[in-house]
Parts: structure tokens; C-alpha cells; sequence
């Protein structure tokens, strides 16, 4: 069987290039693989298209790369924690297509199993669905890319007619995710609210890196308890389980 560890985040990342696209897991600052992320600021490398739920905050996870102006590109479902996200996309620095969540998760899904594309009611009745909806700004506040009108088509499921809006597929070049444990061969579990948009990532990137809190042997683990198969993953680093994490807003209660 295939060994898939690498030695270091710096090697698995290598053969990323300008203009790349990658998805990346995780949903705020839960699950993100940022040992990854820091190895591509490290790199240099530019223009980048990131299919992701979120883009960090400023000075964490995607935003270390969005600060240094190396993204080009956000497909994301939520930006509201990141000023300079703000500013980079209302000064037309940077493109923005912005996707409901479970669209999101399901095109990311989808482009994993080979399918091309979908009909769902989210957005029917909105500029998801008919467009114009703003991607990029032009230096002077007006808009220099809007969203394209999709498709709609009335179906009948359940017994009941209603419109549905077509919604292609997402693949990418890579992927990035982060695992609490991993083996060898790629088989992956999360830990808890980590599991998110990672094991949806994973499968859209033609590329799966993941960075793993603890590899083992294959063999070592349930199969019943893997939450992605290793078919999806095609790198494997391990990064320690002391490896730090942030809390987006920490939330805690008062002591009786």
C-alpha cells in the first residue's frame, strides 16, 4: 500500500503554483489547516482562488494569506469576521463569489462524486438565482463583475411543484484540511465541530493534503470510525497534538 506521509508542511505544498485553486476546511477558526497555510505564505505563492467557508480573521488561518495579498479569489458562504476581507473586496483587490452555506457544502460534495451539477430551492427568487450580484468592484465603488443568472426549473418532488435553481459543482487543484488523527494510507477522523467543511474539502480537491494531529499505523484504526477513506487524501503530514488553535469569540459564564 501507498505510503502518503511527508516529511514536513513545507514539502507537501511544494508544487503549488501561482494561480491555483484550493479548497480549504474548516468553519471560523474550527478545523483549520494552518500549518498548510503558513507553509504556502512561506512559499510565495500568488493569485490564488480559495473555495472555503469563511477566509479567517485578519491575523489567523486564510487571513495571514489575505493580508499578504495573495488570494484573488473567495468562494465562501460567510466573510463577516475579517476587516480587511471588507476592504480588499469593496476597493476591488478582491473577487468575491459569495454562495449560500449548504450550496457551498453541497458543491464541494458533489464535485467529489462526480457530479457535474444540481438543482436546489436555495436562492430561488434572489440574485442567487437571477444574478447581478456583485463579484467585483472596480476602484471607482461600481461593479465590474457581477453573478450570472442560473437556470431554474420546476419540479415536483414530494408531491408539491416548486422551482429549483441549477448550481454546478466545485473542483479544485488542491485541497487542505486538518485531521485529530490520520494513518499512513489517509484515513481520516475529525474531532467533533473539526469535522465541518473539511472531509467536503478533501474531496474536491484533485490534490488532498491533510495535516493530522496524530498519525498511526494502518491498521490502528475502527474502520467504523473513519469519517473520510483515504481514496480522498493523497498527502499526509503530521503536525502534533500541541499544535496551536484558536477561538474565534470565546464565550464563557459567569462562576456561581
Amino acid at each position: 500500500m501507498i505510503n502518503k506521509e511527508v516529511s514536513s508542511a513545507a514539502e507537501a505544498v511544494a508544487d503549488i503554483s501561482d494561480g491555483a485553486s484550493i479548497a480549504v476546511g474548516g468553519f471560523g477558526l474550527s478545523g483549520n489547516p494552518i500549518a498548510l497555510i503558513e507553509a504556502l505564505l512561506a512559499q510565495g505563492t500568488t493569485d490564488l482562488s480559495i473555495v472555503s467557508n469563511n477566509c479567517g480573521v485578519d491575523d489567523w488561518g486564510l487571513g495571514v494569506l489575505l493580508g499578504a495579498k495573495r488570494i484573488r479569489k473567495m468562494t465562501s458562504s460567510y466573510v463577516g469576521e475579517n476587516k480587511e476581507f471588507e476592504r480588499q473586496f469593496l476597493s476591488g483587490e478582491l473577487e468575491l463569489e459569495l454562495t449560500p452555506q449548504g450550496t457551498l457544502a453541497e458543491k464541494l460534495r458533489a464535485g467529489g462524486s462526480g457530479v457535474a451539477a444540481f438543482f436546489t430551492q436555495t436562492g430561488v427568487g434572489t440574485q442567487v438565482a437571477e444574478g447581478g450580484l456583485p463579484r467585483k468592484y472596480a476602484a471607482d465603488g461600481t461593479i465590474a463583475v457581477a453573478s450570472p443568472q442560473k437556470e431554474v426549473r420546476t419540479f415536483e418532488v414530494g408531491g408539491k411543484s416548486g422551482e429549483y435553481v441549477l448550481e454546478e459543482s466545485i473542483t479544485t487543484d488542491f485541497a487542505f484540511v486538518h485531521a485529530a488523527v490520520g494513518d499512513r494510507h489517509g484515513n481520516l477522523i475529525f474531532n467533533k465541530a473539526a469535522r465541518n467543511f473539511n472531509p467536503l474539502a478533501a474531496m474536491a480537491g484533485r490534490v488532498c493534503i491533510a495535516q493530522v494531529e496524530r498519525l498511526v499505523e494502518p491498521g490502528e484504526l475502527d474502520p467504523d470510525e473513519i469519517h473520510l477513506p483515504g481514496v480522498y487524501v493523497h498527502r499526509v503530514i503530521e503536525v502534533g497534538t500541541d499544535i496551536e488553535k484558536r477561538i474565534e469569540r470565546r464565550t464563557v459564564s459567569e462562576g456561581a
